[in-house]
Protein backbone atom coordinates (compact mmCIF):
# COMPACT_ATOMS: atom_id res chain seq x y z
CA UNK A 1 0.00 0.00 0.00
CA UNK A 2 2.79 2.37 0.85
CA UNK A 3 3.94 2.18 -2.87
CA UNK A 4 0.75 2.40 -4.40
CA UNK A 5 0.58 5.47 -2.10
CA UNK A 6 3.65 6.58 -3.59
CA UNK A 7 2.80 6.16 -6.83
CA UNK A 8 -0.58 7.97 -6.81
CA UNK A 9 1.09 10.79 -4.90
CA UNK A 10 4.02 11.68 -7.54
CA UNK A 11 1.23 11.09 -10.34
CA UNK A 12 -1.35 13.71 -9.18
CA UNK A 13 1.42 16.06 -7.63
CA UNK A 14 3.81 15.53 -11.12
CA UNK A 15 0.55 15.81 -12.90
CA UNK A 16 -0.45 19.36 -11.85
CA UNK A 17 2.63 20.97 -11.65
CA UNK A 18 2.51 21.18 -15.51
CA UNK A 19 -0.23 23.96 -15.61
CA UNK A 20 1.31 25.62 -12.36
CA UNK A 21 4.83 26.28 -14.55
CA UNK A 22 2.75 27.87 -16.99
CA UNK A 23 0.56 29.92 -14.68
CA UNK A 24 4.29 30.83 -12.36
CA UNK A 25 6.20 31.84 -15.45
CA UNK A 26 2.81 32.89 -17.47
CA UNK A 27 2.25 36.87 -17.91
CA UNK A 28 2.72 39.03 -15.09
CA UNK A 29 4.53 35.95 -13.33
CA UNK A 30 7.74 35.28 -12.79
CA UNK A 31 11.38 35.06 -15.60
CA UNK A 32 11.32 31.52 -17.02
CA UNK A 33 14.82 30.60 -15.29
CA UNK A 34 14.69 32.53 -11.95
CA UNK A 35 11.22 31.36 -11.67
CA UNK A 36 12.95 27.28 -11.77
CA UNK A 37 15.89 28.67 -9.36
CA UNK A 38 13.49 30.00 -6.74
CA UNK A 39 11.50 26.91 -6.77
CA UNK A 40 14.33 24.61 -6.02
CA UNK A 41 15.63 27.51 -3.60
CA UNK A 42 12.56 26.88 -1.62
CA UNK A 43 12.49 23.75 -2.01
CA UNK A 44 16.21 23.18 -0.44
CA UNK A 45 15.61 25.31 2.41
CA UNK A 46 12.51 22.88 3.71
CA UNK A 47 14.92 19.95 3.08
CA UNK A 48 18.26 20.76 4.39
CA UNK A 49 17.51 21.65 7.68
CA UNK A 50 15.41 18.28 8.07
CA UNK A 51 18.61 16.45 7.10
CA UNK A 52 20.54 18.40 9.50
CA UNK A 53 18.37 17.44 12.21
CA UNK A 54 19.09 13.98 11.29
CA UNK A 55 15.64 13.40 10.53
CA UNK A 56 16.66 11.98 6.51
CA UNK A 57 19.28 9.01 7.34
CA UNK A 58 21.16 7.42 6.69
CA UNK A 59 23.00 9.84 3.85
CA UNK A 60 25.62 9.39 0.84
CA UNK A 61 27.27 6.01 2.86
CA UNK A 62 30.95 7.41 0.66
CA UNK A 63 32.21 9.96 -1.77
CA UNK A 64 31.41 8.05 -4.70
CA UNK A 65 27.78 8.30 -3.67
CA UNK A 66 28.01 11.54 -3.19
CA UNK A 67 29.52 12.28 -6.58
CA UNK A 68 26.51 10.21 -8.73
CA UNK A 69 24.09 12.43 -6.39
CA UNK A 70 25.94 15.57 -7.78
CA UNK A 71 25.60 14.51 -11.40
CA UNK A 72 22.05 13.73 -11.24
CA UNK A 73 21.32 16.79 -9.83
CA UNK A 74 23.29 18.52 -12.78
CA UNK A 75 21.36 16.64 -14.86
CA UNK A 76 18.01 17.82 -13.14
CA UNK A 77 18.86 21.17 -13.22
CA UNK A 78 19.19 21.03 -17.21
CA UNK A 79 15.99 18.73 -17.50
CA UNK A 80 14.25 21.81 -15.86
CA UNK A 81 15.72 24.36 -17.29
CA UNK A 82 15.06 23.09 -20.72
CA UNK A 83 10.87 22.28 -19.47
CA UNK A 84 10.55 25.80 -18.21
CA UNK A 85 12.03 27.41 -21.72
CA UNK A 86 9.92 24.57 -23.57
CA UNK A 87 6.37 25.36 -21.55
CA UNK A 88 7.06 29.34 -22.85
CA UNK A 89 5.73 27.74 -26.42
CA UNK A 90 3.23 24.32 -25.11
CA UNK A 91 0.65 23.69 -22.98
CA UNK A 92 1.11 21.78 -19.71
CA UNK A 93 -0.74 18.68 -20.75
CA UNK A 94 1.29 18.93 -24.20
CA UNK A 95 4.56 18.82 -22.29
CA UNK A 96 3.22 15.71 -20.43
CA UNK A 97 2.79 13.70 -23.35
CA UNK A 98 5.60 14.22 -24.47
CA UNK A 99 7.07 13.22 -21.31
CA UNK A 100 5.47 9.66 -22.44
CA UNK A 101 8.57 8.88 -24.45
CA UNK A 102 10.49 8.78 -21.39
CA UNK A 103 10.12 4.75 -20.57
CA UNK A 104 11.70 4.35 -24.64
CA UNK A 105 14.53 6.35 -23.25
CA UNK A 106 15.29 4.71 -19.90
CA UNK A 107 14.36 1.12 -21.87
CA UNK A 108 17.43 2.02 -23.68
CA UNK A 109 19.68 3.01 -20.94
CA UNK A 110 19.03 0.23 -18.34
CA UNK A 111 19.82 -2.04 -21.22
CA UNK A 112 23.23 -0.38 -22.09
CA UNK A 113 24.33 0.23 -18.09
CA UNK A 114 22.39 -3.47 -17.28
CA UNK A 115 20.68 -1.93 -14.61
CA UNK A 116 17.79 -4.63 -15.10
CA UNK A 117 15.95 -6.37 -17.60
CA UNK A 118 13.38 -5.03 -19.89
CA UNK A 119 10.21 -6.79 -21.35
CA UNK A 120 9.28 -6.77 -24.80
CA UNK A 121 5.81 -4.88 -23.98
CA UNK A 122 7.82 -2.36 -21.72
CA UNK A 123 9.18 -1.26 -25.59
CA UNK A 124 6.30 -1.98 -27.77
CA UNK A 125 4.49 0.18 -25.17
CA UNK A 126 7.26 2.73 -25.27
CA UNK A 127 7.25 2.77 -29.00
CA UNK A 128 3.81 3.29 -29.44
CA UNK A 129 3.89 5.84 -27.48
CA UNK A 130 6.37 7.49 -29.45
CA UNK A 131 4.16 6.93 -32.67
CA UNK A 132 2.07 8.91 -30.75
CA UNK A 133 4.39 11.61 -29.94
CA UNK A 134 5.20 12.12 -33.44
CA UNK A 135 1.82 12.50 -34.73
CA UNK A 136 1.72 15.25 -32.32
CA UNK A 137 5.29 17.17 -33.05
CA UNK A 138 3.74 16.92 -36.76
CA UNK A 139 0.91 18.61 -35.72
CA UNK A 140 3.05 21.41 -34.11
CA UNK A 141 4.70 21.94 -36.66
CA UNK A 142 2.00 23.00 -38.26
CA UNK A 143 0.79 25.48 -35.84
CA UNK A 144 4.13 27.69 -35.37
CA UNK A 145 7.89 27.26 -35.33
CA UNK A 146 7.82 28.58 -31.70
CA UNK A 147 5.77 25.48 -30.31
CA UNK A 148 7.82 23.11 -32.66
CA UNK A 149 10.93 24.62 -30.71
CA UNK A 150 8.97 23.94 -27.30
CA UNK A 151 8.29 20.29 -28.33
CA UNK A 152 11.66 19.89 -29.13
CA UNK A 153 13.49 21.06 -25.86
CA UNK A 154 10.88 19.08 -23.78
CA UNK A 155 11.86 16.24 -25.75
CA UNK A 156 15.26 16.55 -24.50
CA UNK A 157 14.35 16.98 -21.03
CA UNK A 158 13.09 13.41 -21.15
CA UNK A 159 16.06 12.22 -22.49
CA UNK A 160 18.15 14.04 -19.22
CA UNK A 161 14.91 13.17 -16.99
CA UNK A 162 15.51 9.17 -17.84
CA UNK A 163 19.56 9.72 -17.47
CA UNK A 164 19.07 10.85 -13.79
CA UNK A 165 16.43 8.35 -13.05
CA UNK A 166 19.08 5.48 -13.59
CA UNK A 167 21.84 7.21 -11.90
CA UNK A 168 19.55 7.66 -8.77
CA UNK A 169 18.27 4.14 -8.98
CA UNK A 170 21.89 2.47 -9.48
CA UNK A 171 23.72 4.50 -6.66
CA UNK A 172 21.12 5.88 -4.37
CA UNK A 173 20.71 2.49 -2.45
CA UNK A 174 20.72 2.75 0.86
CA UNK A 175 20.18 6.29 1.76
CA UNK A 176 16.93 8.26 3.46
CA UNK A 177 14.74 9.34 0.66
CA UNK A 178 14.97 13.06 2.04
CA UNK A 179 18.39 12.84 2.20
CA UNK A 180 19.17 12.10 -1.28
CA UNK A 181 16.34 14.72 -2.61
CA UNK A 182 18.23 17.01 -0.16
CA UNK A 183 21.34 16.86 -2.06
CA UNK A 184 20.04 16.38 -5.29
CA UNK A 185 17.95 19.23 -5.11
CA UNK A 186 20.77 21.49 -3.31
CA UNK A 187 22.82 21.02 -6.67
CA UNK A 188 20.18 21.24 -9.04
CA UNK A 189 19.20 24.99 -7.07
CA UNK A 190 23.29 26.31 -7.45
CA UNK A 191 23.21 24.91 -10.75
CA UNK A 192 20.21 26.60 -12.18
CA UNK A 193 21.66 30.03 -10.17
CA UNK A 194 24.57 29.78 -12.15
CA UNK A 195 22.55 29.20 -15.36
CA UNK A 196 20.21 32.42 -14.39
CA UNK A 197 23.41 34.55 -13.75
CA UNK A 198 25.34 33.31 -16.84
CA UNK A 199 22.35 34.64 -18.86
CA UNK A 200 21.95 37.88 -17.23
CA UNK A 201 20.05 38.88 -14.23
CA UNK A 202 16.13 39.33 -15.07
CA UNK A 203 14.44 41.63 -12.26
CA UNK A 204 11.98 39.79 -10.31
CA UNK A 205 8.36 41.57 -10.11
CA UNK A 206 7.52 43.33 -6.85
CA UNK A 207 5.46 43.54 -5.39
CA UNK A 208 5.32 39.42 -5.84
CA UNK A 209 2.23 38.87 -7.97
CA UNK A 210 0.04 36.40 -6.24
CA UNK A 211 -1.25 33.76 -8.76
CA UNK A 212 2.15 33.10 -9.88
CA UNK A 213 3.60 33.06 -6.22
CA UNK A 214 0.99 30.64 -5.31
CA UNK A 215 2.36 28.23 -8.48
CA UNK A 216 5.72 29.02 -7.17
CA UNK A 217 4.77 28.02 -3.69
CA UNK A 218 3.02 24.96 -4.97
CA UNK A 219 5.72 23.87 -7.37
CA UNK A 220 8.08 24.12 -4.60
CA UNK A 221 6.49 22.40 -1.45
CA UNK A 222 4.86 20.04 -3.35
CA UNK A 223 6.24 19.60 -6.57
CA UNK A 224 9.66 19.01 -5.25
CA UNK A 225 10.05 18.46 -1.70
CA UNK A 226 7.27 15.77 -1.08
CA UNK A 227 7.18 14.68 -4.80
CA UNK A 228 11.01 14.05 -4.74
CA UNK A 229 10.84 12.41 -1.80
CA UNK A 230 7.98 10.36 -2.77
CA UNK A 231 9.69 9.59 -6.26
CA UNK A 232 13.05 8.56 -4.36
CA UNK A 233 11.24 6.79 -2.20
CA UNK A 234 9.75 4.80 -4.95
CA UNK A 235 12.43 3.88 -7.00
CA UNK A 236 13.96 2.16 -4.07
CA UNK A 237 10.91 -0.29 -4.58
CA UNK A 238 9.69 -0.96 -7.99
CA UNK A 239 11.74 -1.05 -11.64
CA UNK A 240 12.40 2.05 -13.29
CA UNK A 241 10.08 0.69 -16.14
CA UNK A 242 7.75 0.65 -13.58
CA UNK A 243 8.16 4.10 -12.06
CA UNK A 244 8.80 5.69 -15.76
CA UNK A 245 5.12 4.36 -16.15
CA UNK A 246 4.30 7.53 -14.60
CA UNK A 247 4.84 9.82 -17.56
CA UNK A 248 1.90 7.99 -18.89
CA UNK A 249 -0.71 8.96 -16.24
CA UNK A 250 0.37 12.51 -15.99
CA UNK A 251 -0.84 13.65 -19.62
CA UNK A 252 -4.14 12.44 -18.04
CA UNK A 253 -4.37 14.87 -15.17
CA UNK A 254 -2.67 17.24 -17.10
CA UNK A 255 -5.37 17.45 -19.95
CA UNK A 256 -8.03 17.44 -17.20
CA UNK A 257 -6.48 20.45 -15.75
CA UNK A 258 -5.49 21.98 -18.80
CA UNK A 259 -9.32 21.68 -19.91
CA UNK A 260 -10.85 23.81 -16.40
CA UNK A 261 -8.20 26.39 -16.38
CA UNK A 262 -6.79 27.18 -20.03
CA UNK A 263 -9.51 28.27 -21.91
CA UNK A 264 -7.31 29.47 -24.40
CA UNK A 265 -5.11 26.74 -25.17
CA UNK A 266 -7.02 24.44 -28.06
CA UNK A 267 -5.50 21.23 -29.56
CA UNK A 268 -5.79 20.63 -33.01
CA UNK A 269 -7.91 17.23 -34.17
CA UNK A 270 -4.27 15.16 -34.77
CA UNK A 271 -3.23 16.31 -31.51
CA UNK A 272 -5.78 14.40 -29.63
CA UNK A 273 -4.66 11.35 -32.02
CA UNK A 274 -1.49 11.79 -30.80
CA UNK A 275 -2.38 11.50 -27.22
CA UNK A 276 -5.39 8.28 -28.04
CA UNK A 277 -2.18 6.58 -29.53
CA UNK A 278 0.53 7.53 -26.68
CA UNK A 279 -2.41 6.22 -24.71
CA UNK A 280 -2.56 3.41 -26.44
CA UNK A 281 0.63 2.44 -25.47
CA UNK A 282 0.42 2.71 -22.32
CA UNK A 283 -2.04 -0.12 -21.95
CA UNK A 284 0.66 -2.61 -23.92
CA UNK A 285 3.06 -1.89 -21.24
CA UNK A 286 -0.04 -2.55 -18.53
CA UNK A 287 -1.90 -5.28 -19.90
CA UNK A 288 0.98 -7.41 -21.69
CA UNK A 289 3.41 -6.85 -19.00
CA UNK A 290 5.14 -10.51 -17.26
CA UNK A 291 3.06 -10.82 -13.55
CA UNK A 292 6.47 -11.60 -12.80
CA UNK A 293 7.53 -8.15 -12.98
CA UNK A 294 5.31 -6.59 -10.59
CA UNK A 295 6.90 -7.83 -7.23
CA UNK A 296 8.50 -4.99 -5.54
CA UNK A 297 12.21 -5.81 -5.79
CA UNK A 298 13.11 -4.24 -2.79
CA UNK A 299 11.77 -4.48 0.76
Amino acid sequence: MKVVLAYVVCAVVWGTTWFAIRVCIGDGGYPTLPAAALRFTIAVAVLVPLAVAGLARPGPRDRRQLLWLVVAGLLNALGYGLVYSGEEHVSGALAAVLFGTEPLAVALMVTVTRTEHVHRSDLLGALIALCGVGVIFWDRLDVSRDQAAGVGLILLAVVVSGAYAVIIKREASGMHPLASAAVFLTVTTVALWAFVLARGWQPLPWPPPVKPTIALLYLAIFGSVIAFATYFYLLSRINLMASASLVFVLPIIALFVDAIWEDDVVLAGRTYLGIAITMAGVLVSVWLRPRAVAPVIEA
